[in-house]
C-alpha cells in the first residue's frame, strides 16, 4: 500500500492497529504488548479512531466470525497489521447471552448503565448458585499481507447483585472473577490483565506480532 493510500488520520510511525474505538480496550492491548514484543512502543499500536475507515457491519454470529471481520478491513484499509477483537459476557442462566449483543443488550450500543441496569433486572430473582458467567474475548489478528491468527480467551466468574468498583468498563463492575473476593472493577490494571479473558487472547496474539514486526 502506497503513502496516498493510508487513511485519513493514521498516525506517522504506526505499526499496529486495533480495529476498535474503544479507549480501554486500546490501554489493555497497548499494556500487553509492549511488554511482549521487543521494541515496539506504546504510540505505535493505535485504535481506529478518529481514522477514515470502512465501517463494518458485524453481522457474524460468533466472536470469532465478528473479530475477522474487523481485523481484515482494517488491514486492507491501511497496510499495517491489524488487531480485532469481539468479547462480550455470556451468563449461564441466560444459555449464554448477551454474549455477542453485550455492548448493546439494553438496544443502545455502548451505553454501560443501561446495559447492566437490564441485566440486573433480568437476573433478580436468580440465586447465588445459579448467578455462575464467563467473559469471552476472540482476537483476531490479520497482517497485510494475508495471514490471520484467532485466539480465544475466557474469564470465568459470578454476577454480583449491585456494582462494585469505578474501574474497567462494560460489565466489569457486576462481575467477580473465580477465586477473587473482588470485582473486575476493583482490580488494579494489571492484576485484571493477569487474568482477563482479554488479556489471556491478546497474550496468546503476542506471540505471533513480534516475528511480524521483526
Amino acid at each position: 500500500m502506497s503513502g496516498a493510500d493510508v487513511p485519513a488520520g493514521t498516525p506517522a510511525g504506526a505499526r499496529v492497529i486495533l480495529a476498535s474505538h474503544n479507549p480501554g480496550k486500546l490501554r489493555e492491548l497497548q499494556r500487553i504488548l509492549v511488554g511482549a514484543v521487543p521494541g515496539l512502543a506504546a504510540e505505535q499500536i493505535i485504535s481506529s479512531a478518529g481514522i477514515a475507515l470502512p465501517d463494518v457491519v458485524e453481522d457474524e454470529v460468533s466472536f470469532e466470525g465478528n473479530a475477522l471481520l474487523k481485523a481484515r478491513s482494517a488491514a486492507a484499509a491501511t497496510g499495517l497489521l491489524a488487531i480485532a477483537d469481539d468479547s462480550g459476557l455470556a451468563v449461564d442462566v441466560l444459555g449464554g447471552s448477551p454474549g455477542i449483543f453485550s455492548a448493546r443488550w439494553s438496544g443502545r450500543h455502548g451505553d454501560d448503565a443501561a446495559n447492566n441496569a437490564l441485566l440486573l433486572a433480568q437476573l433478580s430473582d436468580v440465586p447465588e448458585e445459579h448467578r455462575g458467567a464467563r467473559f469471552v474475548c476472540a482476537a483476531a489478528l490479520v497482517g497485510p499481507d494475508g495471514r490471520e491468527v484467532v485466539e480465544r480467551g475466557e474469564m470465568p466468574g459470578v454476577l454480583l447483585r449491585e456494582p462494585h468498583g469505578d474501574g474497567g468498563f462494560g460489565y466489569d463492575p457486576l462481575f467477580r472473577p473465580d477465586g477473587e473476593t473482588r470485582s473486575a472493577a476493583q482490580l488494579s490494571p494489571e492484576e485484571k490483565d493477569a487474568i482477563s479473558h482479554r488479556g489471556t487472547a491478546f497474550r496468546a496474539l503476542a506471540a505471533q506480532v513480534a516475528p511480524l514486526l521483526a
